[in-house]
């Protein structure tokens, strides 16, 4: 039987860029791969058929003999031909380019196991309004895991030099029969090292890294707020024998104040003022940040009344300036009144009502229920 035409193979035109040629590739070979399509010989020969295509379509050289000569470029005369493993690491290559670690597998080994970065930590900070308002300087207490001093990272006891894994002959990795294909793994046994370590430490037992307590002064600036981060580079967790350390985050959390609520980098607050304080005015001194600011409170002035003191807020973080301080007033009445304070209150009512008539407000609403009375 005449071969079909490897670009029809693929369902893809003649003119196909690599990147179209490898999705087509991709798409048809995951369809058909025999662990997809147990005891299915027609897909085993399908995918042997896509597969082939790949092979020469996927390689510059190769395709340009395809389109120059067709399938005869198989033929003698023409180099290695299309069933080589030559040139780019042969087809199992091709196969871990496509797939990755679909199947399980790794294209070699991606990474050194004795540089291995360590791992990032994560620590939560409590602080203060007034700490964040204008930065502080903590210790933090933590464990963190460190190179072990009694075999100097290496594992071993008396530190020895780890021997050869027996099992991977220590190249780190195992191969094993994947449908068609020998796909690569980290050895389960040294678990991807190639070494292992006959005669463990007694202290870290051979894991060469001890949990160890830390003590670390954190810069805390001016307006943070809750959720953010600090980045203590190389802090972290450290690497496997003498890889780099991870990172360590710590995150800001804002403790609630008795008082203050925090809207961006502005502070809103509420003030207790008294029926004589609002009426006839006063002069009262709020807590702030850094200290206390005097806030003169003008007569007449009504509940829910917000005062606005500028530059009292939080520092604008990484930037200039500062944000605002918001009061606002709440009249505080008086739930029990003795006999006096009463008397008092009705002969006010009373000249008020004779000297002022209604207050403004009460004429409003009055003014409103009848004109409600004479559209109903």
């Amino acid at each position: 039987m005449s071969k079909r035409d490897y670009y029809e193979v693929l369902g893809v035109n003649n003119g196909a860029s690599s990147d179209e040629i490898k999705k087509a590739y991709r798409k048809l070979a995951l369809k058909f791969h025999p662990d997809k399509n147990l005891n299915d010989k027609n897909s085993e020969e399908r995918f042997k058929e896509v597969s082939e295509a790949y092979d020469v379509l996927s390689d510059q050289k190769k395709r340009q003999m395809y389109d120059q000569f067709g399938h005869s470029a198989n033929q003698g005369g023409f180099g290695a031909g299309f069933g080589s493993t030559a040139g780019a690491g042969g087809f199992q290559d091709l196969f871990n380019d496509v797939f990755g670690d679909f199947f399980g597998g790794q294209r070699g080994r991606s990474r050194d196991p004795k540089r291995q970065r360590g791992a990032d930590l994560r620590y939560s900070l409590n602080i203060t309004f007034e700490e964040a308002g204008s930065g502080v300087e903590k210790q933090i207490n933590f464990m963190r895991n460190r190179s072990c001093n009694t075999c100097k990272g290496t594992g071993s006891k008396s530190g020895e030099e780890p021997g050869m894994c027996n099992q991977c002959g220590g190249s780190g990795e195992v191969r094993f029969q994947q449908g068609f294909f020998a796909v690569s793994r980290p050895c389960p046994q040294c678990q991807g090292e190639g070494t292992v370590i006959k005669n463990p430490c007694s202290v870290c037992r051979g894991a060469r890294l001890v949990s160890t307590p830390t003590k670390l002064e954190v810069s805390v600036p001016a307006g943070v707020s809750t959720g953010q981060r600090l980045k203590l580079k190389e802090e972290g967790d450290g690497g496997p024998q003498g890889g780099p350390s991870g990172d360590l985050y710590v995150v800001i959390q804002l403790v609630n104040h008795p008082l203050f609520e925090r809207q961006e980098d502005d502070i809103v607050f509420e003030v207790p003022l008294s029926f004589p304080e609002a009426t006839l005015g006063t002069e009262i001194s709020v807590p702030t940040l850094n200290g206390t600011a005097l806030l003169k409170i003008p007569a007449g002035t009504p509940s829910g009344k917000t005062f606005r003191i500028k530059g009292k807020g939080f520092p604008h973080l990484g930037g200039y300036g500062t944000g605002d301080l918001f009061v606002r007033t709440i009249i505080d009445i008086p739930h029990s009144l003795n006999s006096e304070q009463k008397d008092l209150l009705k002969k006010y009512e009373a000249a008020s009502i004779s000297s002022h008539g209604e207050t403004p407000l009460k004429k409003d609403f009055k003014e409103k229920i009848k004109n409600m009375k004479r559209t109903t």
